[in-house]
């Protein structure tokens, strides 16, 4: 079960943050400071928290500019929606309500929590629940048919007291139905109607003439949509056991080198506890399997032999098995925290690249202790190694005690991961995430461009607040309100760009990132699948807009590099590839025009043209229906059509991110074979000048 959708309301700073896609594996949040990223992350914890997470407080969580439609009772708790988290249904969880019902594979259920921290849910391919105006007609038949057979059964010319008792459960029976034949037709055949249904069909049973195959059908047809609820309800109870733990982690969250066990004792029976100080050693002492009062009193020693030891036979008895139970329970301690340690160290070696690494726990009188052993097998304390090293070791502890034993398919919810961590760890980490997100679905918020690949910009989703009066938005578009939202995404492309610029000795200049994107996407796919790709180690360069690109070329020239351009057949294009000095620098065939790789070129197709049907199939879905005239107007570009017939709204970016997502899940082969000709024609071209 993995969440494909989200949307936050009524919480802190977010009055309504829009719905947004979540990705399979990791989703990125990134936006300004006091944007909103943690309130969205927190929010979205409270689906299915883990159980020592504090529970939703409307004083504490309700947007404050609010609260008073709550204290003067204009609003409930309980009808104020925080979070609505949408889940995929895997195989597994199909199989799990198989009993119950047969699904569908684009089946999803969401989960909707609310202030009073009630959790609701709505179904999308379940079997739908009819209303009463559908059986109506049914019933007033069976009741037609009973009456009748009421008076075969109840003749009135033999009256007897046992006839008469049969007669009257008749009418009482009959009442009944005419009771439910009178409710609401839009009232759904569910809950007390389906409990209704249930009894008056029980009650039919033995009345209908089991000769009646028309009867004995229309029993059967009733049954079954009397038990439709009830079955959804059972498959929902399944699915709420399966529903992963949400785990969400912040910086705050330290692990510190030595815990003092019989002052957290102390404090936790007082119920003192700072959560941001102390979280990190609980969710240590969590999972090593203790509590800081069991670890103390183990400190204290073994039992003291008594005075009467030796003259008293019982007594002698009573400590010696005392002693053992001491020793099993430092055996105990010991062996839980070796394999605490083991499992630590293997999560941060494969994170930190150094596998002469060991992480050790171990107790010390009062205290727990976290060292570090390094290649020259010296112990150090955890608080003398870096504080980036420092924080992953916080990490993992958080979360593994956090998800406890259902660590596998956990929802990770980290906010600013890795800030004090040096930029090269950073990317390593966020390699490492990205491993984490085959098991464990990833959203992480971020400020640095390190932890946002260049290859990863449709894994991002913009957070931005305008004005508190609107709150916190969260948007999967680049054409936000405050451009400095957008700021690591360009500090990523930037540095990307300045560490390959010079890396490589052939370079293609295409024009934008989506440009940029569509190549390297199809690229891959096609490598993958065996089709026609890229030879030479080849880098792919967006410059921008089209007036850059001889700039870009210019550059690459200077440093005796061999460079070529791909630009669009609009006026753009033209403009650039007429350009004095890309017109000087390049020879005649290294100025590539996307109209000469389509099966009849036209003037302005630009690269999306490459791939015409599968974007208007794809443009389709995101909700800009033109296929009836991309199909009738061959010889125009398709982002010409889709602006024109769906106005501004269009938004080349998501057309390249869903073409880019298809591709990864279809594969090369499943374009279309004129598709794949055209990018085979462009590859051709590119190779011959590279």
């Amino acid at each position: 079960m993995r969440i494909i959708g989200a949307h936050v309301t009524n919480y802190r700073s977010v009055i309504d943050s829009e719905a947004f896609e979540v990705e399979e594996g990791k989703t990125i949040l990134v936006g300004v400071n006091e944007a909103g990223k943690t309130a969205i992350l927190k929010a979205l914890q409270s689906i299915n928290p883990p159980k020592d997470a504090p529970l939703l407080d409307f004083l504490a969580d309700y947007p404050r500019s609010k609260l008073n439609d709550i204290q003067r009772g204009h609003r409930s708790p309980a009808e104020i929606q925080i979070a609505e988290a949408t889940f995929s249904l895997d195989a597994a969880d199909r199989a799990a309500v198989a009993n119950e019902v047969t699904l569908p594979e684009d089946a999803t259920i969401t989960w909707h929590r609310y202030l009073d921290n009630t959790l609701k849910y709505s179904l999308r391919g379940f079997p739908s629940v009819p209303a009463l105006a559908t059986i109506k007609q049914d019933l007033l038949r069976l009741r037609a048919h009973l009456v009748i057979q009421g008076a075969v059964l109840v003749p009135s010319a033999a009256e007897t007291p046992s006839t008469a008792r049969a007669q009257g459960a008749l009418e009482s029976f009959l009442s009944e139905i005419d009771e439910l034949h009178n409710q609401n037709d839009r009232d759904p055949v569910g809950g007390k109607g389906a409990a209704m249904l249930q009894k008056i069909l029980t009650a039919a049973v033995p009345l209908v003439d089991e000769d009646n195959d028309k009867e004995m059908s229309r029993l059967a047809k009733l049954d079954a949509i009397s038990k439709i609820d009830a079955h959804n309800v059972k498959a929902k109870g399944t699915l709420l056991e399966r529903l992963p733990l949400l785990v969400y982690y912040s910086t705050y969250f330290t692990v510190r080198p030595r815990i003092d066990l019989e002052s957290l004792a102390a404090r936790q029976e007082r119920g003192d506890i700072d959560n941001e100080y102390d979280f990190g050693n609980l969710c240590l002492l969590k999972l090593l399997g203790f509590t800081s009062k069991e670890l103390s009193t183990l400190a204290t020693g073994a039992p003291i032999r008594p005075t009467s030891y030796e003259s008293d036979a019982s007594v002698r008895a009573e400590h010696d098995k005392a002693v053992i139970a001491h020793q099993r329970n430092l055996d105990n301690r010991q062996y839980q925290l070796n394999a605490a340690s083991v499992t630590l160290t293997q999560d941060l070696r494969r994170v930190w690249g150094d596998d002469a690494l060991t992480l050790r726990i171990f107790a010390d009188g009062q205290y727990l202790k976290v060292m570090v052993v390094d290649d020259l097998g010296v112990e150090v304390e955890l608080d003398q190694r870096s504080e980036g090293f420092r924080w992953l070791v916080s990490f993992f502890v958080v979360f593994r005690s956090q998800a406890e034993g259902a660590l596998e398919g956990a929802v990770l919810l980290v906010d600013e991961p890795g800030l004090s961590l040096h930029a090269l760890k950073q990317q390593e980490f966020r390699k490492t995430i990205s491993l984490l997100g085959e098991d464990n679905q990833i959203i992480y918020s971020t400020h640095s461009p390190f932890m946002v690949g260049s290859d990863e910009l449709d894994l991002v989703r913009i957070v931005e607040m305008k004005s508190r009066l609107q709150g916190t938005k969260v948007h999967t578009r680049l054409q936000v309100d405050d451009p400095r939202s957008i700021f690591p995404l360009q500090a990523a492309l930037g540095y990307e760009l300045a560490q390959s610029m010079f890396s490589q000795k052939r370079n293609l200049v295409c024009e934008g990132v989506t440009d940029m994107f569509y190549l390297n996407a199809t690229n891959e796919s096609a490598k993958s699948d065996g089709g026609a790709s890229f030879r030479n180690s080849l880098a792919v360069i967006p410059a921008g807009t089209a007036s850059k690109v001889a700039y870009f070329c210019t550059i690459y020239a200077g440093q005796n590099l061999q460079v070529a351009a791909l630009l669009d057949s609009d006026n753009a294009g033209d403009q650039a590839a007429q350009q004095d000095a890309l017109v000087a620098l390049l020879p005649k065939k290294a100025v590539l025009r996307i109209k000469d790789f389509l099966a009849v070129g036209y003037s302005g197709a630009e690269i999306e043209d490459l791939f015409r049907e599968t974007i208007g199939s794809l443009a389709k879905g995101l909700g800009w229906d033109s296929v009836a005239t991309i199909t009738a107007q061959p010889q125009r570009p398709i982002v010409e059509i889709l602006v024109q017939e769906h106005g501004k709204g269009v938004s080349k970016w998501k057309l390249a991110k869903a073409f880019t997502a298809w591709l990864g899940s279809h594969g090369f082969k499943s374009l279309p074979t004129e598709e794949q000709i055209a990018w085979g024609r462009l590859v051709s071209a590119v190779n011959k000048v590279l």
